[in-house]
């Protein structure tokens, strides 16, 4: 590990990386790109296809209007050019999971080119070009049976055509990444940007965002380029990260020995943390590249464009600005608030009911954040809704739970979705805050714990802690603490 650390201390003083990202979105339409078959998540292995997305003699492709529309949507938030007329074409290879045996995609001609999208990364914002955002389909999805799940050593292959013909977008960024930071930012704020716009559900663990990378390396102050190395089908954003950082510290480590590196693709294996030769681009497919004969050119008006234009939504950056502004946010609660839009929309709907700001903005990224990261879930899945948040912010600050009720309600109201006050009075969460309620309370306490209230009264203070810990245990927790403290202040006092 100290190898490994003083090695990437290193690198960063005599080696820059040069990085570009390729980011493929899945769109969020109803049907696939070029047929009427349904764009479902973990249906039963092919029963989402027809003749047209298997590829079937005499079957026509028809273009999918909205997938076409969500893809310029995408282009307008990074600030590309529109094309007056971009084309489709052909990308010819033989694959299992391809049933047609080649790709409808786009080539030469774009639907987007030439935009940016600029992240934050220690304060300073960076501005990553974007080179084009482009459509296509995207290809089934082929499992090998074997302990490694992948083709070497497989016994048998099982492909799913469910996925062939999604409608698909590929984000290109310029080479203008310069860390493993900048990457994470990027791949973050690029994520965050299709969430807001509503195009792409972009969870990652189901495939809808994936991620290839193009990494070299050189000599810092250097202008030139080193040899770019592909690293294909990267599905986290953590993967990302540990992708980059192994392949930099790799191709510094083979430059600095004397070698030379080849330009290749290669796979990250998640359990090792390491990167291994897929194959040389020597030897890449030459895919043959034709216009599609059975499509018309995509030539959107520019009354199309406006209309798309003018329906973007607010996007992450300046939904933080704002939340930061108009809530006195602190950075950290903006940015995780700000930067997804189901955050922000859950947010700001329990500040309208109700909830102070600043304590939605807790519980929300302490206690929910918590509770959907343990059970891997996403906030538009939680059955613990923006009520649930603004009624508990509500009952802890009346004093009629305490903070840990609150968290205990929360916990059931995500797991149940059932009503926060119900949930109180079911558990007997409440607190009792009627000092007559607590007096008899206190004074058995103080009864069966003489010494250290004698303890206490001759200025060790610290025995309060104790005597008030009795009271609680007694109460069930019910007691409301202040008022508690008080009493045994009090009590202790008087006698």
């Amino acid at each position: 590990m100290e190898e490994h650390q003083a090695l990437g201390v290193r690198t960063e003083q005599e080696y820059e990386a040069v990085i570009g990202l390729e980011c493929h979105v899945e769109l969020s339409t109803a049907t696939k790109m070029f047929c009427g078959c349904p764009n479902v998540f973990g249906a039963p292995p092919n029963t989402h296809v027809c003749e047209v997305c298997l590829g079937h003699p005499g079957s026509l492709p028809v273009p999918n209007e909205r997938a076409i529309e969500y893809t310029m949507r995408i282009g307008l938030a990074v600030d590309c050019e529109i094309a007056p007329r971009s084309l489709f074409h052909r990308k010819n290879y033989f694959y299992p999971d391809m049933p047609k045996n080649y790709q409808i995609s786009q080539y030469d001609l774009p639907l987007c080119r030439a935009g940016h999208l600029d992240v934050e990364v220690d304060g300073e914002v960076r501005r990553i070009g974007i080179t084009r955002v482009h459509l296509e389909e995207d290809t089934g999805k082929t499992t090998h049976a074997g302990a490694t799940g992948r083709i070497a050593g497989a016994e048998y292959a099982l492909v799913d055509y469910n996925r062939a013909g999604v409608p698909l977008v590929e984000v290109v960024s310029e080479p203008d990444i310069r860390s493993v930071e900048e990457a994470r930012a990027y791949f973050l704020e690029l994520r965050d940007t299709l969430e807001a716009l509503g195009v792409s559900d972009v969870r990652m663990e189901e495939g809808s965002l994936r991620c290839d990378t193009n990494v070299s390396v050189r000599a810092r102050g250097s202008q030139g380029l080193g040899t770019k190395i592909e690293i294909k089908n990267l599905n986290s954003v953590r993967s990302v990260e540990r992708a980059l950082r192994y392949e930099i510290d790799r191709q510094v480590r083979v430059l600095r020995e004397g070698g030379a590196l080849v330009q290749e693709t290669r796979h990250f294996d998640e359990g090792t943390g390491q990167t291994s030769s897929l194959r040389s681009k020597e030897y890449a497919f030459d895919y043959r590249y034709f216009p599609e004969p059975d499509l018309p050119p995509v030539e959107p008006s520019a009354e199309w464009v406006d209309r798309i234009r003018a329906s973007l939504p607010e996007l992450p950056a300046a939904r933080r600005r704002r939340l930061a502004e108009q809530y006195g946010l602190a950075p950290a609660h903006a940015r995780m608030l700000g930067g997804s839009a189901p955050w922000a929309d859950f947010f700001e709907q329990a500040v309208a009911l109700g909830a102070p700001a600043q304590a939605a903005a807790n519980w929300m990224t302490q206690n929910l954040a918590a509770l959907l990261n343990d059970a891997h879930l996403h906030i538009s899945d939680s059955k613990a809704g923006p009520k649930h948040v603004a009624d508990i912010v509500r009952l802890v600050a009346e004093g009629a739970i305490s903070s840990t009720g609150g968290k205990d309600a929360l916990a059931e109201a995500f797991a149940t979705g059932r009503d926060v006050e119900q949930i109180v009075d079911d558990r007997g969460l409440r607190q009792v805050s009627e000092e007559s309620a607590l007096e008899g309370v206190v004074n058995e306490v103080l009864a069966e714990n003489q010494d250290a209230a004698d303890q206490y009264r001759g200025g060790k203070e610290t025995v309060l802690n104790f005597l008030f810990g009795q009271v609680m245990r007694k109460t069930g927790g019910t007691a409301n603490p202040q008022v508690a403290r008080d009493l045994l202040r009090r009590r202790l006092t008087q006698s």
